[in-house]
C-alpha cells in the first residue's frame, strides 16, 4: 500500500490526467468559448483551498457564477447568480475538468477526500484533520456513496477510511463508479462536493 501511495499513485495520476487533459482538449475550448461569452476573461475560478498535508493550493474549476451585487453592494445569494450554463457544468461536474491541471501539478490526486476551502480546518478536530495526510481527490468515497445525503461525520468517516485503506483497488473501484455516476443524469448530482456547506457538529 505505501508504495502505491508514495510511488505509483502519483505517476499514473499525472499520466493519467495529461492523457485526459488531451482527448477532452476539443470539449474543453467550446466550454472556454461558452465561458468567455457569459464572463469574458473570468473564465475560470480559483479558491485557496487546504491540501496534503495541510498545505494551502489554489484549485482551478470553470467559473459558474456572476458577480451580481444588489442595490447595497452585497453580492446577491449563490442561486441567484448562478447562470443556465452554469446549472449544467455543475450537474456534469464539468465545472470540475480544470481539477486535472491541479492533478497535474501535484496538488491533488484524481481520488482522495475533495480539498474543502481553508476557513473550514480551524472548524475540525484533530482525528479529523487525519483526512489531510494524503492528497485531496477529484472525487473520492464519500462522493460516490450519496454526498448531500450524507451528513458531515459520514463524509469525514469515509475520508478517513479511505486513507487507511488506500490502494489501487480501491481507487479503481471509485473511479469506475464516478464514471458510472457521471454518465447517469439520476445520479450526477451525487459527484460534486464543492456546493454546500458542511454541518461541523461534532
Amino acid at each position: 500500500m505505501m508504495i502505491y501511495r508514495n510511488y505509483i499513485k502519483r505517476i499514473s495520476d499525472f499520466i493519467f490526467s495529461l492523457l485526459v487533459l488531451v482527448t477532452l482538449s476539443p470539449l474543453i475550448l467550446i466550454i472556454c468559448i461558452v465561458q468567455f461569452s457569459i464572463y469574458k476573461f473570468d473564465v475560470f475560478y480559483f479558491q485557496p483551498r487546504t491540501g496534503f498535508k495541510e498545505k494551502k493550493f489554489t484549485i482551478i474549476k470553470f467559473r459558474t457564477m456572476k458577480d451580481s451585487f444588489d442595490q447595497f453592494g452585497k453580492l446577491l445569494p449563490d442561486s441567484n447568480r448562478v447562470t443556465k450554463f452554469g446549472k449544467f457544468l455543475r450537474l456534469s461536474s464539468l465545472d470540475e475538468l480544470p481539477n486535472l491541471v491541479n492533478v497535474v501539478l501535484g496538488h491533488m490526486s484524481i481520488v482522495g477526500p475533495r480539498p474543502l476551502p481553508i476557513k473550514y480546518l480551524s472548524k475540525m478536530s484533530n482525528s479529523q484533520r487525519v483526512r489531510y495526510s494524503v492528497k485531496p481527490g477529484i472525487t473520492g468515497l464519500a462522493q460516490i456513496s450519496g454526498r448531500n445525503e450524507l451528513n458531515w461525520s459520514t463524509k469525514i468517516s469515509l475520508d478517513l477510511i479511505y486513507v487507511k485503506k488506500t490502494s489501487l483497488l480501491l481507487d479503481l473501484k471509485i473511479v469506475m463508479r464516478t464514471l458510472m455516476v457521471l454518465f447517469d443524469p439520476t445520479e450526477a448530482r451525487e459527484i460534486s462536493f464543492d456546493h454546500y456547506e458542511p454541518n461541523f457538529k461534532q
